[in-house]
């Protein structure tokens, strides 16, 4: 029997599962929402009639039958001042990850000098489009940009996710003795990825590039496995989409 270890964890740049940028010169704000397994025709966008704050959400469904479940993501982003307004929102998903580029413009010049353009993203919410927008209350909202459960230290559960499992590592042991194995790498395209086996250590890298206006790119790596010492890493199966890596480690 083979067992799975430690999640795979972050070895450099941007920590967390969100991103916020004022991009320089423009009256603009760059998000970035990790949504891995998210496939781009179950994506909702919704700006809300005040057009203070945009609502999100999508689907990972289950790739493969060893998965527990699929999993809804949604949260909400917008502004935190009073003297703007979002006028467009554009998006692009790819490799697990959501970009968003909200365009502002100022409605109360009185205060604009002091305007700081700040977002936040709010997670109290629950799975359903239309709870989260009823659940959203930007006087209280959680998951300010500085808050920690999404800026780190350390990978944590993903709290975008409102149904099924927060975990970005899922195993399972067959029925063969073999193990399989779902890993988050939001931002790793499927050729960004690589499986090794060295003296019985499974170990999984990811190399997510940086794209549209992140900060940086980001790099996984972890141990995810203990096979015996000979095990042939030509024995896994590997499968990458949308940010998230598969495995299945047969037993031989």
């Amino acid at each position: 029997m083979y067992y799975a270890t430690n999640n795979p964890y972050q070895v450099n740049g941007p920590r967390g599962f969100t991103e916020f940028k004022v991009l320089d010169g423009t009256a603009k704000l760059f998000v970035r929402i990790d949504f891995p397994g998210v496939r781009n025709n179950s994506v909702k966008i919704l700006l809300d009639p005040s057009q203070k704050a945009v609502f999100v959400s999508g689907e990972a469904p289950q790739e493969m039958v060893y998965d527990a479940s699929l999993r809804e993501f949604g949260t909400a982003t917008g502004l935190l001042c009073d003297c703007c307004r979002i006028t467009n929102v554009e998006s692009v998903l790819g490799d697990g990850v959501l970009r968003l580029i909200l365009s502002k413009e100022t409605i109360d010049f009185h205060v604009g000098s002091s305007c700081s353009a700040r977002a936040y993203t709010s997670v109290r919410a629950s799975s359903s489009l239309s709870r989260l927008i009823r659940g959203y209350d930007p006087e209280v909202a959680g998951g300010h940009p500085l808050d920690p459960a999404f800026t780190g230290p350390d990978i944590v559960p993903n709290p975008l996710v409102q149904t099924g499992s927060t975990s970005a590592y899922e195993s399972k042991q067959l029925s063969d003795g073999g193990l399989f194995l779902r890993i988050d790498m939001p931002g790793v395209p499927n050729d960004k990825f690589a499986v090794t086996v060295e003296n019985g250590c499974v170990t999984v890298t990811g190399r997510a590039p940086a794209a549209m206006d992140d900060s940086s790119g980001r790099e996984y790596r972890g141990n995810v496995a203990v096979v015996p010492r000979d095990y042939d890493s030509r024995q896994i199966e590997a499968f990458a989409n949308e940010g998230v890596i598969r495995l299945i480690i047969h037993s031989i």
